[in-house]
């Protein structure tokens, strides 16, 4: 309970929404703010610590998370993670690639040297602590926008770099079939 009030209190809830599922937009819909619901608290301490630091690189975040005592982001992240994981988001017509992304997911694709996504961020999308976030049922704009990022250099806060360095052959193409497909695990 303290941790809703906190996230209340810190304007959390504005963009991420009262269950985790991403400010405007009704369960299941794809939205531009992440869905913390069901998140690994150690996963959102980190990203708020690197929104600080200026190592995750958003304006409108490092304002928000640099008002954020370490108690109260503790308390705001335990209450996310207890929240239900993300729901799937509902698309319109089959998803373009989909083998592609599946593939991708599951397998990697050794000729590139890319591991299989689920390897860190578990079979059905729901990540492995201390390992890979939960990434199943994110939007998929939300996503997309991330692997972009990654692929370009602009986010960078991976451990390693090895989501940058992941990230980096992946076409346009693949990179949206990839966000489609894991928004609708």
């Amino acid at each position: 309970m303290a941790g809703r009030e906190k996230a209340d209190t810190e304007r959390c809830l504005e963009c991420h929404g009262g269950s985790g599922e991403g400010q405007g937009f009704s369960v299941g819909t794809d939205g531009k703010f992440a869905k913390l619901g069901g998140q690994y608290p150690e996963y959102i301490i980190k990203q708020i610590q690197d929104f600080r630091s200026g190592r995750r690189k958003h304006e409108f975040m490092k304002m928000m998370a640099t008002g954020i005592s370490d108690a109260d982001l503790a308390d705001i992240a335990a209450y996310f993670a207890t929240l239900p994981q993300m729901p799937v988001a509902a698309h319109a017509g089959p998803a373009p690639q989909h083998t592609t992304a599946q593939q991708l997911y599951v397998q990697g694709d050794p000729a590139r040297r890319l591991p299989a996504c689920a390897s860190c961020h578990g079979e059905s999308g729901k990540g492995t602590a201390g390992i890979g976030p939960v990434i199943g049922g994110q939007g998929q704009r939300y996503l997309a926008q991330q692997l972009h990022d990654w692929r370009d250099g602009s986010r960078n806060n991976s451990a390693g770099g090895v989501m940058n360095q992941l990230a980096a052959p992946l076409s346009d193409d693949e990179i949206e079939a990839l966000a489609r497909y894991v928004s609708e695990m």
